[in-house]
C-alpha cells in the first residue's frame, strides 16, 4: 500500500464575506435537493457549519473543484452531517488526476499535477469507497459522461491497480487501471463529515 501522508492539511479561515457566500450556496442546494437528505433541517447543519471553520474551509474548496457538496446524510453515532460531491459528473476541477502519490512518484513522464488521494488529503476530504459511491447512485445518476476514482483495496493496489466507477446502461460499473494512469473524463468524488 503506498504510503500516504493522512495527516490533513489545516485549512485556511475563510474571509467572512466567502463564508457567508458558502453558506448561501449550500443552503440554496440542499433546498432544492430535499430528496437527499430527507428528514435533516438546514438550521441544524448550518449550526455544524458555522462552528467548525476547518471543515467550512474543507467545503469550499469541494465546491471550487466544482464538487458542488450536498448533505446526503447523518451519522447518529457521532452526530455528524455527511457531505458528497454532488456534481452530475465528476467535478472537472479534478480531472486528469493519478490515483495516489506513490503512483504520481512512479510516473517518469508527463505526470499529472496531482493525484486523487494527495488532492483528498491536502482538501481535508475523503475519496468515497465503492458502497458510498453506490449509495450516491441512489439519489440521482452522476459520472453519466465521466468518472471517478474511488477507495481501491490494498490487495489491488498492491498489484500496482486502482479502481473507478462510473453510471452506464442504467448501472454502476466499478472499473480496473493502472493507478498511475489519468484522463481527462476522469476525477474523484469526496466525503465529508460535519
Amino acid at each position: 500500500m503506498s504510503k500516504i501522508n493522512k495527516k490533513k492539511i489545516e485549512q485556511p479561515a475563510l474571509a467572512a464575506g466567502k463564508r457567508q457566500e458558502l453558506l448561501l450556496l449550500l443552503r440554496a442546494r440542499f433546498e432544492k435537493n430535499i430528496q437527499r437528505h430527507k428528514g435533516i433541517e438546514w438550521t441544524k447543519v448550518q449550526v455544524r457549519l458555522e462552528a467548525n471553520a476547518t471543515k467550512l474551509g474543507s467545503l469550499y474548496q469541494m465546491e471550487t473543484t466544482g464538487g458542488e457538496p450536498d448533505v446526503v446524510g447523518f451519522d447518529k453515532k457521532t452526530g455528524e452531517y455527511i457531505f458528497y460531491d454532488c456534481s452530475a459528473e465528476s467535478p472537472a476541477g479534478r480531472r486528469s488526476i493519478c490515483y495516489d502519490p506513490e503512483a504520481l512518484e512512479a510516473r517518469k513522464e508527463n505526470k499529472p499535477k496531482n493525484s486523487a488521494l494527495g488532492m483528498a488529503a491536502e482538501m481535508g476530504i475523503e475519496i468515497l469507497s465503492e458502497e458510498q459511491y453506490r449509495e450516491l447512485q441512489q439519489l440521482g445518476k452522476f459520472d453519466t459522461k465521466t468518472s471517478s476514482w474511488i477507495k481501491t483495496p490494498a490487495e489491488i493496489r498492491k498489484l500496482g491497480g486502482a479502481i473507478f466507477a462510473d453510471w452506464r446502461y442504467g448501472q454502476v460499473f466499478v472499473y480496473h487501471n493502472g493507478a498511475e494512469s489519468y484522463y481527462a473524463a476522469r476525477a474523484f468524488r469526496g466525503s465529508l463529515k460535519v
